[in-house]
């Protein structure tokens, strides 16, 4: 059986943090992604269920704009944690 390359373009940072996560389960890059395809062909499916992530949705990046443009209008009272235990213990 002959062996074929595939080229996979990705960003350096996500590749290293895919490295670490990999080898930290004693696996490499090659073999994680011979994995994802082995399992792919043999169930005829995503080894995964593919989703969305919740934190992008309309409505949540909807609230994000409108807390910035408080903060921007000075709405909003930042503190650091540590003035808020200070506020605590008055």
């Amino acid at each position: 059986m002959a062996n074929t390359q595939i080229h996979v373009r990705i960003d350096d940072d996500t590749k290293k943090q895919a490295q670490q996560i990999f080898g930290d389960m004693g696996l490499d890059i090659t073999t994680a992604v011979n994995m994802f395809i082995k399992q792919t062909v043999r169930y005829r499916s995503f080894p995964f269920l593919p989703s969305a992530d919740p934190f992008y949705s309309d409505r949540n990046m909807t609230a994000i704009d409108e807390a910035a443009k408080q903060i921007e209008r000075g709405l909003v009272v930042v503190k650091t944690i540590e003035e808020l235990e200070a506020m605590e213990n008055e």
